[in-house]
């Protein structure tokens, strides 16, 4: 039988210093983890941000040729008006769409 000759404080001592570097390492690991899926998610971000700038630009390149268009029927500047009052009735009913989904908050904590 092999005597163990250290004492219980340098026990301790040695059990708090594992625990230490195991919590240590813990958190190193999941730091890790949450870069990894903060990495992936900022390339996606920039990507729908990219694909949203494209779109509004062809959202406007369609209104422009809209405008072109309608300009050899009834002239640019009432072209210009038809398209700007059709397009903000659309924004104005999409805003009150919007609105109306809009729930109050509550402060009350007993719902």
């Amino acid at each position: 039988m092999i005597e163990d000759k250290e004492s219980i404080p340098g026990l301790v001592a040695r059990l708090v210093d594992d625990t230490r570097s195991l919590a240590g390492a813990e958190i190193a690991l999941y730091k890790a983890k949450l870069g990894e899926r903060v990495a992936a998610y900022r390339n996606a971000v920039v990507f729908f941000a990219i694909a949203g700038v494209l779109a509004l630009a062809a959202l406007i390149a369609l209104l422009v040729g809209l405008i072109l268009s309608l300009a050899t029927l009834i002239g640019p500047g009432l072209a210009t008006a038809a398209v700007t009052i059709v397009v903000l009735a659309i924004a104005g009913i999409l805003a009150m769409a919007g609105k109306s989904r809009l729930k109050p908050v509550s402060l009350d904590s007993t719902s």
